[in-house]
């Protein structure tokens, strides 16, 4: 990649795509294109093809994605599944036919199986049965990491694949529904602080353990891999790639942490008689980290972060 190259970011306004505009532009590239949803319709492979052959992009990062919490997963199946599919099919194949010279394509930590191994290495994919709640979204997932390898060993061109941990930061979903347990709960403890209300009750024991990462962290990542992961010639089309930052919390010292972020001074409890989902979900970084990146930002930092974005852009003062 060199400063001039024209990059796209599909998905540009969302948690990474956004954060992959800032990590590029603080490095210095400047042809750096993106379509919103309403210019550019990317389950619709005419349109994507369109696009493509006006811009014939050099480098392409497929941030773009229907992406939502339990609720949202059990709640439009169908479109979980149709619209991903979609959207990686269109892009990956434009990809090939408009010679974009490198691909990344970003999947998710879902794609692993329901009881896999923990942590959960790259070799543990198709490993055994996905969890239920959100297996229309893996199964698209895991059908981008396939397609990616599949175009590599027949085509021989260089798309790689990139497995995030849970993500936050900036210009995240904070939705009452449809958002992920950190933002959902940035937002309650807000609310509970505005509204004065005497307690946040949080489901289950507490005890349940996530690895969490900064959207500019999975950016960073990602701009490292395009530039330094090279599976071109791989017979097996190449390895996907986990990314998180390897350190696991619990979700009561993560609801600590944020309710301390927040400044609310009300009582936190914990719902018993609701359940408690996966005991474990860490991602093994360990290929990452011997390709020498890291993570930046600590969760306490990056939490502050994005409660003062949730606050300016939820039109509040902190």
């Amino acid at each position: 990649m060199d400063l001039n190259s024209k990059i796209y970011v599909a998905g540009h306004k969302g948690l990474v795509g956004s954060a992959l505009v800032r990590i590029l532009q603080l490095e210095g590239f400047t042809n750096i294109i993106g379509k919103t949803r309403t210019e550019l319709d990317l389950t619709d492979q005419g349109k994507v093809s369109s696009f493509f052959e006006k811009e014939k992009p050099d480098y392409v990062f497929l941030a773009a994605a229907k992406v939502g919490g339990i609720h949202a997963n059990n709640s439009f199946p169908a479109e979980f599944i149709f619209s991903n599919i979609q959207i990686q099919n269109n892009i990956i194949d434009a990809c090939y036919r408009y010679q974009a010279k490198k691909l990344v394509f970003l999947g998710s930590s879902c794609i692993y199986p329901k009881f896999a191994k923990q942590p959960m290495d790259e070799g543990q994919l198709l490993d055994g049965k996905l969890e239920p709640t959100n297996e229309p979204y893996a199964v698209a997932k895991i059908a981008g990491i396939i397609m990616c390898q599949s175009y590599n060993r027949q085509y021989g061109t260089n798309y790689i694949s990139v497995m995030p941990t849970n993500l936050y930061g900036p210009g995240d979903n904070y939705h009452p529904q449809n958002s992920h347990v950190l933002p959902a709960l940035i937002r309650r403890f807000h609310e509970a602080k505005v509204t004065n209300a005497p307690e946040v009750v949080v489901w289950g024991t507490g005890k349940p353990l996530r690895e969490f990462l900064y959207s500019d962290d999975m950016a960073r990542a990602c701009v490292y891999l395009m530039k330094n992961y090279d599976v071109t010639g791989d017979p097996k089309g190449g390895e996907h790639v986990n990314v998180g930052s390897g350190i696991e919390v619990s979700i009561k010292k993560l609801a600590e942490t944020v309710k301390d972020v927040v400044g609310y001074s009300g009582k936190l409890t914990f719902d018993l008689t609701k359940p408690d989902g996966t005991p474990r979900k860490l991602l093994d970084v360990s290929k990452l980290h011997q390709m020498g990146w890291k993570h930046q930002v600590e969760l306490r930092e990056g939490i502050s972060v994005a409660y003062d974005d949730f606050c300016k852009t939820g039109g509040v003062e902190r």
